[in-house]
């Protein structure tokens, strides 16, 4: 019995109850380790529009193919008509789950709420990204979005998946969509379910009906797909990747954008100081991290936040160099007494913070400990939710979170950096502040040129690197378990798509 399978026998199997007997191939049950969060998510609220955009209930004006470029989804085309305008011309005949058509004054009522602070669909982080000055319609085909100043991303921004668009909801469709499945139940941290929609317009779905079922973690879903009780698995747990595939599993693995990173308190303690933040850095073994957590499924060490298959890339040394740490040490004016660091007369201790909705984040932080050990830094290690975890971190209650993030949701690089790097931004939570970063992102934003804004995105990167606010750890494959004979799935590298209509089990 692998360490994996005694690990999972503990987990709780509280999902398992809940689950039918056994899978029918006109329903495709996945387990992951969230769920839903209303009885009826609005796709525009928070994270929400992940869920229903991997479901296959609602649709962006603009979306991401597997190669990472743009393509027009419920857009027929998207064109800059001035600096701070654009002109996005609607498919014909597009229609929403209650049968009444997608026009272009319905695409303007369901944006523009997100960027309402009083409207219940109001999203301050989307808001930000889509800088709106105003929407309208103009015609039933065409809307023109006036942007507050120029912005680079805006196209990208509109396949963000909360940038939904819906028509008026009703009791029979509280999600009125266009997707291939429609919205028809949540069970707040526990189920979300969907059913096909036979008059979607690419085809037929693959299934009558789809449930998404909320795992306590990763273990826990793995017991419930060898039980036979899901029939998917998205993040199964790397180390258990070989072996299940053995048992005539269907196994996907495939590169992504997400980084597993630690985000640094820069605002107090000890790694207020960046000579600290870098010895901290250095003090970490990526590749013996990802070696020993990956299981060789899928993963690089990590010294910038985009993975080299980006274009968005820089060349960094990711290096693990203890002996150079323990001089960054000596050089930000701490004393080495008795194999321990002490500052100001006190010892460098560490607070770690993580959560275990992923299977690599609680091992990783106990080898990061191991690593800071071996130089003399005492590190306390904390697993939460990750909402508790960020607090903890924003409120100076914790050194470092680490945690998981695709950071090219949009396919630009301009969305993540802002959230997390800028002074402002609302993921900030290190409270990092550098006035010379601040004004590149908004260079960023507003210029249009290819090579200049890579040019301005690596020159960003350069100064994370130098200043360490965050410590890149390793780019990761997503993993991906599947009963025989699913089809027409394969792992998206920004992770918001999971189903189409295509996707179905072979007859």
């Amino acid at each position: 019995m692998s360490r994996f399978i005694r690990l999972a026998a503990t987990a709780s199997i509280l999902l398992c109850a809940a689950l039918p007997a056994a899978a029918q191939d006109d329903t495709l049950t996945i387990a992951v380790t969230f769920g839903p969060n209303a009885e009826i998510p609005d796709p525009r609220v928070g994270y929400n529009g992940w869920m229903s955009n991997q479901t296959g209930v609602t649709e962006t004006l603009m979306g991401i193919d597997y190669d990472l470029n743009l393509y027009p989804r419920l857009a027929e085309s998207i064109a800059q008509t001035a600096p701070t305008t654009w002109q996005v011309t609607l498919r014909e005949g597009l229609r929403f789950h209650d049968g009444s058509p997608v026009t272009a004054q319905s695409v303007v009522d369901a944006i523009t709420p997100i960027s309402d602070e009083d409207h219940p669909a109001y999203n301050a982080r989307l808001a930000g990204l889509l800088h709106l000055a105003g929407i309208t319609a103009d015609g039933d085909q065409t809307v023109i979005f006036e942007t507050n100043s120029p912005n680079a991303a805006f196209q990208w921004t509109l396949s963000a998946p909360g940038v939904a668009i819906l028509g008026d909801a009703s009791a029979d469709f509280p999600i009125n969509a266009t997707g291939p499945y429609v919205f028809r139940e949540a069970i707040p941290d526990q189920l979300y379910r969907v059913e096909d929609n036979a008059d979607y317009r690419l085809g037929i779905p693959g299934f009558d009906e789809i449930h998404v079922r909320a795992a306590a973690d990763p273990a826990t879903a793995a017991l419930a797909f060898e039980a036979g009780e899901v029939d998917m698995v998205i993040n199964y747990p790397e180390t258990d990747f070989e072996r299940i595939q053995e048992t005539g599993a269907l196994g996907f693995a495939s590169p992504t954008s997400r980084l597993y990173f630690y985000a640094l308190n820069a605002d107090s303690g000890p790694l207020a100081n960046p000579l600290i933040r870098r010895a901290v850095s250095m003090a970490i073994d990526r590749q013996g991290i990802v070696d020993a957590v990956l299981s060789g499924v899928g993963g690089v060490p990590a010294g910038a936040m985009y993975p080299q298959s980006s274009v968005w890339a820089v060349e960094t040394d990711v290096t693990y160099d203890p002996v150079k740490a323990e001089e960054l040490l000596a050089e930000a004016g701490a004393v080495k007494e008795g194999g321990r660091w002490m500052l100001d007369g006190a010892p460098i201790e560490l607070d770690i913070v993580t959560y275990a909705s992923r299977a690599p984040l609680p091992p990783s932080a106990e080898l990061t400990q191991a690593f800071l050990q071996a130089i003399g830094i005492t590190s306390t290690i904390s697993i939460g939710e990750y909402g508790a975890s960020r607090d903890a971190l924003a409120a100076g209650e914790a050194d470092m979170f680490l945690q998981a993030w695709v950071t090219l949701p949009q396919g630009d690089p301009s969305a993540i950096m802002e959230l997390l790097l800028a002074s402002e931004g609302t993921s900030n939570a290190g409270q990092y502040a550098n006035a010379a970063l601040d004004q590149l992102l908004a260079e960023g934003r507003t210029t249009f040129d290819s090579a200049a804004r890579q040019d301005i995105y690596a020159q960003v990167q350069q100064i994370v690197a130098a200043e360490a606010p965050i410590i890149p750890v390793f780019h990761v494959a997503q993993v991906v378990v599947a009963r025989d004979g699913l089809t027409g799935y394969q792992v998206h590298p920004i992770e918001n798509y999971w189903i189409t209509h295509e996707t179905r089990f072979a007859e």
